[in-house]
């Protein structure tokens, strides 16, 4: 059986409503060892979901601000809650990033929507830039029938100057990696003010999908949660 691409639709403007978008999807083959669908079989196919730049925002804010919301890893919750409910209303089984053991999600999305990672380990969007991200997906047991999947212009391939490997006062990005300690106590020192408040430099020297940049307080959310502020 496959998936209409009505449901599919449906799918989307279920996920619109909290600022939520389809990311792509993809059929699994025979000889790929798929996730458990909602009926424990292997999954046929796979539709990502996620953001554009702070779409979600206020849908996350407003549900932030009602009693008895979580402490801990509140983000997560909510995109798991919004997912989870269209994820029942059709059939599919919801799974998250954050899941263990761990799902190849960066590998699913560059066979979704044919893209390819920064400099900075963030898949690099056309439209988007470094401002978008997935929140989750929906595995399915039926095949589906989603937009074909075309490699993008990889633009960090025409950019010259890489801004983005310039701007960091630690230098966290390198040819060698990403300096996971160097960058934490930079943050949490006293000269990481920038940082926590308006996000990480080199991500904002980026010059694409600047329109799609999350403003200073989702930034500087998100920084607070990687520097376990």
């Amino acid at each position: 059986m496959t998936l209409s691409r009505d449901l599919v639709g449906e799918v989307a403007n279920a996920l619109s409503a909290n600022g939520l978008i389809l990311r792509g999807g993809f059929g699994f083959g025979d000889d790929e060892m798929a996730p458990a669908a909602s009926s424990g079989v292997p999954a046929k196919s796979v539709l990502l979901v996620g953001q554009a730049g702070a779409a979600p925002w206020p849908h996350f804010q407003r549900w932030l601000g009602q009693p008895g919301r979580p402490v801990a890893n509140p983000l997560d919750t909510w995109s798991r809650e919004v997912i989870g409910a269209v994820a029942r209303s059709c059939g599919a089984r919801a799974v998250s990033p954050s899941d263990r053991p761990y799902l190849p999600f960066q590998q699913w999305a560059m066979r979704a929507e044919g893209l390819k990672p920064s400099p900075l380990g963030v898949l690099m969007h056309p439209q988007y830039g470094l401002w978008h991200a997935y929140r989750g997906a929906l595995l399915f047991e039926d095949e589906i029938s989603p937009p074909e999947a075309h490699e993008a212009i990889h633009l960090c391939d025409t950019c010259v100057d890489k801004p983005c490997l310039k701007s960091c006062p630690v230098d966290a990005y390198s040819g060698q990696g990403f300096a996971h300690e160097a960058c934490l106590d930079h943050v949490r020192g006293p000269r990481g003010e920038p940082c926590r408040t308006g996000g990480c430099l080199d991500r904002n020297a980026c010059p694409y999908g600047t329109d799609y940049r999350y403003p200073p307080e989702v930034q500087a959310f998100h920084m607070a949660a990687f520097a376990r502020l």
